[in-house]
């Protein structure tokens, strides 16, 4: 196995697309800690190996220190940070009328991005240390949400764009001794995922719009995870690899084949 021996911190790794990434990486020989407010329903596990877990809040920057030295002392390394605790509820921007309202959802936008920007920054800050000395890695989990307009969620799409410009802007700064990359994911089915496309007849609609056909399982941003992380990307740092089955079908395309059959 290609990470055996290695050490791997996975935030937000209790569930959907961060427990994938936990299980590919136990599939690969590493040894994996996942970090969550609150402990999994079920042990995250591969292959008879488990992960194990360390409750943080990614919001207090203490304990996101804490969370580091205690990975160091148990393990005596860390070669590997993934950045993939995020995500938003869908909210238009200017949706509130009334004062109060409005200055609610101010906050409630400026907790989205501090969760998908500044976490993942302060928490790669707490790691540096550990992965300088092991010559590791850094892979942000982003979204094609910041790749283009994200209607419904748009200080999450600023958060994911920015993301990725602070780990080009990190490769550089923390080159040669810790690469950096971005996992750029599209439409993924978790369990949460009637949660964003409805019940099973929406997914499968949402999963028709996707060239490749179906909407990507958690395994999927796994195996690109590891091998970011692994020997075989060795020359790869700054880069943005995107996992999203060819994108979305554009409009005119499906115009298009309509016209055609008409």
């Amino acid at each position: 196995m290609e990470l055996k021996g290695r050490v791997v911190v996975v935030t937000g790794g209790t569930r959907g697309v961060g427990a994938g990434i936990a299980r590919a990486f136990l599939a690969a020989g590493a040894r994996v800690v996942v970090c969550a407010r609150r402990p999994p329903d079920r042990p995250v596990e591969e292959d008879g190996r488990r992960a194990s877990f360390i409750p943080l809040d990614l919001r207090e920057t203490g304990a996101v220190h804490g969370v580091f030295e205690e990975v160091a002392q148990r393990y005596g390394r860390l070669d590997c940070l993934v950045n993939n605790a995020g995500g938003t509820p869908y909210r238009r921007l200017g949706a509130a009328e009334e004062e109060g309202e409005r200055e609610a959802e101010a906050a409630r936008h400026v907790r989205v991005v501090e969760l998908n920007l500044l976490a993942p920054m302060a928490a790669s800050l707490a790691a540096y240390p550990w992965l300088r000395a092991s010559r590791g890695s850094v892979v942000m989990i982003g979204s094609v949400s910041g790749t283009r307009p994200s209607p419904g969620t748009a200080a999450y799409g600023a958060a994911k764009a920015g993301l990725e410009h602070l780990a080009r802007s990190m490769a550089v700064e923390w080159a040669p001794e810790v690469r950096v990359n971005t996992l750029v994911p599209g439409m993924v089915r978790t369990e949460l995922a009637h949660l964003h496309y409805g019940d099973a007849a929406g997914v499968e609609a949402v999963a028709a719009t996707v060239p490749l056909g179906r909407l990507a399982e958690p395994s999927d941003i796994g195996a690109a995870a590891v091998f970011l992380a692994s020997d075989r990307a060795a020359y790869v740092s700054g880069a943005s690899l995107l996992v999203h089955g060819g994108g979305e079908r554009p409009a005119f395309l499906a115009a298009a084949t309509t016209n055609k059959e008409s």
